[in-house]
């Protein structure tokens, strides 16, 4: 069973930041694609990043671009998504997910308020 554990969330006031990090057991993420995804109350889910495996090529929704960064850290088994310049519309439970699998982890709420 493989089992990926975001973290990272929290309440943050707008233009604020926040680094996500998804994480996994006895599965390496490095040889995998790995997508963030979020879900707004009341909406669908929506695609946010992509990084793929081997040359850790990137994809941001356009609305996100400039603002969100994805990467990698191959060491300590780990995909980031670095938030800035947050806003209230950013607020979601924030996923990641083995990108082409049914591996997603449990989701980090991410709030941002004044």
């Amino acid at each position: 069973q493989v089992q990926l554990v975001e973290s990272g969330g929290g309440l943050v006031q707008p233009g604020g930041s926040l680094r996500l990090s998804c994480t996994a057991s006895d599965f390496t993420l490095d040889y995998y694609a790995i997508g963030w995804f979020r879900q707004a109350p009341g909406k669908e889910h929506e695609g946010v990043s992509c990084i793929s495996s081997g040359h850790d090529s990137t994809y941001y929704a356009d609305s996100l671009k400039g603002r969100f960064t994805i990467s990698r850290n191959k060491a300590k088994n780990t995909v980031y998504l670095q938030m800035n310049s947050l806003k209230p519309e950013d607020t979601a439970v924030y996923y990641c997910r083995v990108s082409g699998t049914d591996y997603w982890g449990q989701g980090t709420q991410v709030t941002v308020s004044s």
